[in-house]
This record gives structure tokens, C-alpha cells and sequence, in this order.
């Protein structure tokens, strides 16, 4: 007699900027954040590197400060723990490291990780090198002898994972969104993509009015509370 092997349901979690400010890091929407010392469009554009390089290496240097001295919330620490039953794809809208750091085996940045940097020379852009430390200095370059730039994307350029994004969503058993408002395209689009009526959750302190979402269950919670509450449920539950 052959033994059925439950199939493991897939689990994939968009996360957003309100999953890092648990763990104290900024976004440019907080009126106290980092953001404030800045014009978005002077350090996170195209436009803004071909015009000072060295402002904007500043800017990326004192936010990969933080999230260096940052540490995992219970948010991250969670669905790092649903790993455990769970096939589990965190798909994140965060440039900072913290769900690895956490736990989580497989995570996918949609606009970069800032731990990394790249050449400026288009034909070689997909080659990232780790930075050692929270520096990246103008004059530092790839083996080419290419000024490096932060591995992020910036407004007005292209998601490039954004298809393989899709792909893990529409293939979703369970799909939760934490720390998003959900107004940053086109990632914020991700969310349709999931099957119809599988289970859905969003964990946000906020309601959030999404239309034509089915079957979805809404955590009125700060992600570092809500998620550690939804992820023993999923946990007890299968």
C-alpha cells in the first residue's frame, strides 16, 4: 500500500516598510524619519545619481547604518517560524536584510537590498557585490572600474523581479500582506495576482479597502503583534 505524502501549501507574504519601522527603521512617510533630511527625488531617482553621486551615497550609507545596528522584530521572527510546515516565499517591498536575518530561507527584494551594490555599467548591472560594513564611497567601483551604485530601485526605473514576483503569487496556497499601504505601484498590484478564492490575510493597524480581493481576512494590528498571532493560528491549524 502506497503512503499519500500531504502536499506542503505554499505560503507567500508581502511585506512592506511597516514590518522594518517595528524594528525602528524609518520610512519616508514618518514625519520623524530619515526622509525628513531629504528631498525623495534628490537621492532616489536617476536623476538624482547622474547629479551628485555623493549625496546619494550619503543618504544610502546612513540608511544601511541603521538597519546594520537594526535587529529581526517578532514580525520577522514569525514567518521565519512558518517555515516549519509551511513552503514559505517572502516577497518584500524592504530594502533592508532583516527577514534573513530572522530565518526566512526565501526571500525575494522587489526593489533591492541595500547590503549589496552594483556597476553602473548597464551590461554588467545584474552583477551584485556584497558590501562589507554600512559604507559604500564614491570612488569605489566594480573589477571593470565602474563607480558602484546601491543595489535599490529607484523611482521611475523598472521592477525587474516583478515577473518572477507574479509567478510565486499566482501559484500562493495562503497569501498575507503586512506593512504595506498598498499604494506604491506597481507592487502593489501583486495582491491580485493570487488565486481567487484561496485564503487571504492582511495584517495592518489601518483598515485597508481592497476591491475585488476574495476571501479575505483583515488583522487590525501592528505587524510585530498581528503576525505572531496569524502565524500561530496557520501553525495550530495545519
Amino acid at each position: 500500500m502506497k503512503l499519500l505524502h500531504k502536499r506542503v501549501k505554499k505560503v507567500v507574504v508581502f511585506s512592506g516598510a511597516g514590518v522594518s519601522a517595528d524594528s525602528g527603521l524609518k520610512t519616508f512617510r514618518d514625519s520623524d524619519g530619515l526622509w525628513e533630511e531629504y528631498n525623495v527625488y534628490d537621492v532616489a531617482t536617476p536623476e538624482a545619481w547622474e547629479k551628485d553621486q555623493k549625496m546619494v551615497l550619503e543618504f544610502y550609507n546612513k540608511r544601511r547604518k541603521q538597519i546594520v545596528e537594526a535587529k529581526p522584530n517578532a514580525a520577522h521572527i514569525a514567518l521565519a517560524e512558518l517555515e516549519k510546515k509551511f513552503d514559505v516565499t517572502v516577497i518584500t517591498q524592504n530594502i533592508d536584510d532583516l527577514h534573513q536575518r530572522a530565518g526566512s530561507t526565501k526571500v525575494l527584494h522587489l526593489h533591492g537590498n541595500i547590503q549589496y551594490a552594483r556597476s553602473t555599467n548597464k551590461s554588467k548591472n545584474e552583477i551584485l557585490y556584497p558590501i562589507t560594513g554600512w559604507e559604500l564611497n564614491y570612488g569605489d567601483k566594480c573589477p571593470d572600474g565602474y563607480q558602484l551604485r546601491p543595489h535599490v530601485v529607484w523611482f521611475g526605473e523598472d521592477v525587474p523581479m516583478m515577473s518572477k514576483a507574479i509567478e510565486v503569487v499566482q501559484h500562493a496556497d495562503i497569501l498575507i500582506i503586512t506593512g504595506t499601504s498598498l499604494t506604491v505601484y506597481p507592487a502593489a498590484g501583486l495582491v491580485y495576482k493570487a488565486p481567487k478564492y484561496n485564503e487571504k490575510y492582511l495584517v495592518d493597524p489601518k483598515p485597508i479597502h481592497l476591491t475585488d480581493l476574495k476571501n479575505l481576512t483583515q488583522i487590525n494590528e501592528n505587524a510585530s503583534t498581528g503576525v505572531p498571532k496569524l502565524v500561530k493560528k496557520l501553525l495550530d491549524s495545519y
